[in-house]
């Protein structure tokens, strides 16, 4: 679920950004290409009218790797970035509706009580794959840049997505366990009228409008800042960067953020598992979620030479987004998703909540430029008091009724 995802929103920043692209577009497109993992709600019942949701989450799978390795190519082409940009939209849609199934699965093979002992160690491997993009890949197209030159390198870089999609997808072929039987091919209307109920359904669950409201604002300040980090760690000093260079940044990533994000995820899934998801636990994964982002304001103001002090920052923000990011996934699981339609409208939820990431991602190119990094990182740090807000009011079911859907499950 989280190759795809990262590839698009985090990795293509950076490979567009040494291609000569401007922080503008890069902000734009890449957040605009990400639309389909807030439309997938809208095809999400008619992946229930054929097959089964293992059979979605494979074939995904492989067409996603075929699709990164036509990325590739279209990096040696005269207008590369309509090009691989128009590949990428397809890569997300693809994307999009492997994740719906890939929860689909999730939420009907396990109950309440194992979804939320397994919770951490999914948001893990989320960010394992954000670690693995983000910093061995490219640290690899760094090296390779030097080598073979940027256009080449980035090829290289997609092929390697690719492999690794194709392989996944053939491995889950076998491995990935199903209890469900096929769905047998339903007319196009009972589609229709099942995604009318599902809609119908979804906005009828009780306090719906202050759920949506914690979904779409607790991300709003990280929506803002995950575009811009990597361009301004790559933006040169005499612009308000930090010069790092393309091996540096993956370094960075890899070494400093991988064990922090795996660390983090790991240690929220037993957290929640122990004390449940109370107003108490829920705000003090909002702040730890959040509060990191203030190292970049460090970063942005101080302009520190050295990797360590980089690095910390790094891991203090990384950390935070495993451990806090828990806490909105499990939200969705207890709060949005119960009910007969559970992976439609997780589906919903996710959708709705990479709505509130996507349209401050698409403007963060265009505040950064106004107000330079430092002024933005301190305005990103503004911008985490709405998630605080929606966190200490939102309504949570009562533990009962959570127990319940382990009852039912």
């Amino acid at each position: 679920m989280g190759l795809p995802f990262v590839a698009l929103s985090g990795a293509s920043s950076i490979m567009y950004k040494n291609l000569g692209v401007s922080d503008t577009q890069i902000a734009f497109w890449t957040s605009l290409i990400m639309l389909p993992w807030t439309l997938k709600p809208l095809w999400g019942p008619f992946l229930e009218m054929y097959k089964t949701k293992k059979f979605f989450v494979f074939i995904t799978q492989i067409f996603t790797g075929l699709l990164f390795g036509l990325v590739g190519l279209t990096l040696q082409l005269d207008y590369f970035f309509s090009f691989s940009i128009a590949v990428l939209t397809i890569i997300a849609i693809s994307g999009a509706t492997h994740d719906t199934a890939a929860d689909g699965v999730y939420l009907n093979e396990l109950n309440a009580k194992l979804q939320a002992k397994y919770v951490g160690w999914q948001g893990a491997f989320y960010n394992i794959a954000k670690v693995f993009s983000g910093g061995a890949l490219v640290y690899l197209a760094g090296q390779l840049e030097e080598e073979i030159g940027i256009r080449n390198a980035w090829m290289v870089v997609m092929f390697v997505y690719g492999f690794i999609m194709l392989v996944l997808g053939l491995y889950n072929m076998r491995a990935l366990p199903s209890t469900q039987d096929e769905a047998k091919a339903n007319t196009l209307k009972e589609g229709f009228d099942t995604l009318k109920d599902v809609i119908v359904t979804f906005f009828q669950k009780k306090n719906i409008w202050y759920s949506l409201c914690f979904i779409v604002l607790y991300r709003f300040a990280e929506g803002q800042a995950i575009k811009i980090i990597p361009l301004f760690f790559k933006a040169s000093r005499a612009e308000g960067g930090l010069g790092l260079s393309t091996s540096e940044i993956g370094l960075l990533y890899g070494v400093f953020g991988s064990i922090a994000f795996v660390l983090g995820s790991i240690l929220a899934g037993y957290y929640v598992s122990n004390r449940g998801l109370t107003r108490r636990t829920l705000l003090i994964l909002c702040a730890i979620f959040n509060l990191p982002f203030a190292a970049y304001a460090f970063l942005a103001i101080a302009m520190p030479m050295d990797l360590y002090t980089i690095g910390a920052a790094i891991v203090t923000e990384y950390f935070g987004y495993g451990f806090g990011f828990v806490g909105l996934i499990l939200f969705m699981m207890q709060n949005i998703a119960p009910g007969p339609y559970k992976m439609a409208h997780y589906a919903f939820g996710s959708g709705l909540m990479n709505l509130g990431f996507m349209i401050p991602s698409m403007i963060s190119g265009l505040l950064s430029d106004y107000l330079g990094y430092k002024e933005f990182f301190i305005w990103v740090l503004i911008a985490t008091i709405p998630a605080f807000v929606v966190t200490w009011l939102v309504p949570l079911r009562k533990s009962e009724e959570v127990e319940g859907d382990s009852a039912v499950d």
